[in-house]
């Protein structure tokens, strides 16, 4: 990531918190960002309320990330350790529960935020839908970080960075199967 980027007064976004909030409170403790976190899945929210307490500049909301503004059913992962459940049933279970999701721009109106800095999402094979609705709807971070969940078609995966990279970003680290890239502008001079 590129922290030299990252500001004190950054709006961030977090979607598919599961058992893990490090990557939210770092961006609170070292850079001094607001961080808006979102996940419906109960186990999130139970341990987002374990561990946030006390923690300023974040905010929990039990909501999916998605392409409108719904009730969608989330299927539950093969291995029941596992947190994540996909709205796009990647695992193929039959186990799910519902929960209400909404668009990046309606989530942002509804806080009162006329832009967003970060976005930040492992949504278990959602990302796709919900970057292209996204830039759809003019929403445009200055840093994405996403992770494309297995399994994905190569097509889909090469349509996603494609889309992103035409609106504007530079692709500046592949750690597995995440992806974090930059508005081009926002780059300093002679590296975008």
């Amino acid at each position: 990531m590129p922290v030299d980027l990252i500001q004190p007064d950054w709006v961030c976004y977090a979607g598919g918190v599961g058992e893990d909030i490090t990557f939210d409170r770092e961006m609170i403790e070292r850079f001094g960002c607001r961080v808006f976190a979102f996940d419906p899945t109960p186990r999130a929210a139970a341990h987002v309320e374990q561990h946030a307490e006390g923690l300023g500049n974040f905010r929990f909301l039990p909501v999916g990330l998605w392409s409108e503004d719904t009730v969608l059913r989330f299927y539950a992962p093969r291995d029941p350790a596992h947190v994540s459940h996909s709205i796009v049933n990647l695992q193929e279970t039959d186990a799910y529960f519902e929960a209400p999701c909404r668009t990046v721009s309606s989530l942002m109106s509804e806080l009162g935020h006329n832009k967003i800095d970060l976005l930040k999402i492992d949504i278990e094979g959602a990302e796709h839908e919900v970057v292209r609705s996204m830039f759809a709807q003019g929403v445009f971070p200055t840093l994405l970080c996403m992770e494309i969940d297995q399994p994905a078609p190569l097509l889909a995966i090469a349509s996603t960075v494609r889309r992103v990279r035409n609106a504007g970003y530079r692709l500046v680290s592949v750690d597995g199967w995440n992806f974090t890239f930059v508005q081009a502008e926002a780059l300093p001079p002679g590296t975008a």
